[in-house]
């Protein structure tokens, strides 16, 4: 995500950092190179020109020529711009209403039926009740595809076979929600392209349903289209908020930098991946931050939040602190993990790591081979690692479809980490903690990363 242009934003500000001193001509040539990055991100042109003149001002205002960190300062300027530019600060959605009714629209293909499952997916882990509304009647397979999309999620789907009226389905979905239903999301019909057909069907859906959220998704990867395209839908519908799907992909960035500014409505969410999982509020703080190869130590404590449980982590630490740690233990944690979202996503959260793993692959089914080889312990195993022997080391190898060195370098690497773990839990010096695992070796290392 947004990887060319944090490279170019860095090169930018290495001019900076030369030599000699820092004057108004060089802070003026690094708003320059900002400019093309922001341009080569497909980010609209005035919006870039508005931006670099804006940080400009506020450079020269706060002095950074004289500044003894100058490219320090530079930084901070560009991400608070950045984050305004953005929005700055996340837009919560509006779940007033009993029911409440979220309207979706957008293009066909931008991708709104999965993102209407993960959103109701998401707030039903809330503690919403959310029911799920077929409102797309031309479309082969739509409907099967968002009953699908209901069943992985847990989520029931409203559909009329035969009912070509998409106003009256999605009046008599609410209809039937009330009593039943706290939440009704609305997925409509879209077309390949803008045209008068699909808005005067949307705007009717909307005035008929008068929704508490109207929510405008579309592919992130469609870069300056994405833009024109949300001011399109904005001038029928004046829609509430942005939903950037794909984000996860090969794009430049520009739509999440540009739609805030041109459209004047704030992105609420982006989607990160093909799972249902894969979907998080937009923060345009935490977002400047990983543009500047910051990290968001922000998103990754809520990601951690979400799948937090207090007592289970008081029942681990007990465990811990009893050198009771095993491997069913260990597997839950993996789940927990996996459960935050990709790998590399998750290390480019922790600010430094960003650009030192942009060259190294990461794979998301790196934890396989390690569950492979505790699924092929048996009970007693995964309960007292001790038990296992040169003799039980080679049937869970042959079990699991490893070698035996990969099992023995797991139940190595696993001893030193519950050694780790009971030494962080009891110890109150975590100084010396650090010179401890320093001197073997530190923590072993993620699985599945290549360079």
């Amino acid at each position: 995500m947004f990887n060319t242009l944090s490279d170019r934003l860095e090169r930018s500000f290495k001019i900076l950092k030369g030599e000699g001193r820092i004057t108004e001509i060089n802070i003026a040539e690094t708003m320059k190179d900002v400019r093309r990055a922001l341009l080569d991100a497909d980010v609209n042109y005035k919006v870039a020109k508005t931006f670099t003149d804006t940080v400009k001002s506020k450079a020269l205002g706060q002095n950074v020529i004289n500044s003894l960190k100058p490219k320090e300062l530079m930084v901070k300027i560009v991400h608070d711009e950045l984050t305004q530019l953005m929005g700055g600060a996340e837009a919560p959605l509006n779940l007033s209403g009993n029911p409440t009714v979220i309207l979706m629209s957008g293009l066909q293909g931008s991708g709104k039926t999965t993102f209407s499952g993960k959103l109701a997916r998401r707030l039903k882990s809330k503690g919403r009740r959310p029911l799920l509304v077929a409102g797309d009647v031309y479309r082969p397979a739509a409907i099967e595809q968002l009953k699908v999309v209901g069943e992985q999620v847990g989520v029931p789907v409203y559909t009329e076979e035969g009912n070509r009226n998409p106003v009256e389905i999605a009046r008599n979905a609410i209809a039937q929600a009330k009593g039943r239903y706290d939440l009704v999301i609305v997925d409509t019909a879209g077309r390949l392209a803008v045209d008068e057909a699909m808005m005067d069907e949307i705007e009717a859906i909307k005035n008929a349903i008068k929704p508490q959220e109207t929510l405008f998704v579309v592919d992130a990867m469609t870069g300056q289209d994405a833009v024109n395209t949300a001011k399109a839908f904005n001038d029928r519908l004046d829609f509430d908020g942005v939903v950037l799907t794909k984000l996860d992909g090969d794009t430049r960035g520009g739509a999440a930098l540009s739609i805030r500014s041109v459209v004047e409505k704030p992105i609420k969410f982006v989607g990160t991946g093909e799972k249902l999982e894969d979907i998080q509020e937009f923060n345009p703080e935490g977002m400047a931050s990983r543009i500047l190869g910051m990290g968001d130590i922000v998103e990754l404590a809520k990601r951690a939040q979400e799948v937090y449980d207090q007592k289970e982590a008081e029942r681990l630490q007990e465990k811990i602190r009893k050198n009771k740690f095993d491997f069913e233990d260990f597997m839950h944690q993996i789940q927990q993990i996996k459960k935050m979202g990709d790998l590399k996503g998750l290390a480019s959260m922790i600010p430094g790591v960003g650009k030192a793993i942009k060259d190294i692959d990461i794979d998301n089914d790196a934890f396989k081979g390690i569950e492979a080889i505790i699924n092929s312990m048996t009970p007693d195993e995964r309960h007292n690692p001790e038990i296992i022997n040169t003799s039980r080391r080679q049937r869970i190898a042959k079990g699991s479809g490893s070698t035996l060195q990969d099992v023995n370098r797991l139940l190595k690497q696993f001893e030193e980490t519950r050694k780790m773990m009971r030494m962080a839990t009891n110890m109150k010096n975590p100084m010396k903690l650090m010179k401890q695992m320093k001197g073997r070796g530190g923590m072993p290392g993620m699985p599945g990363m290549k360079r």
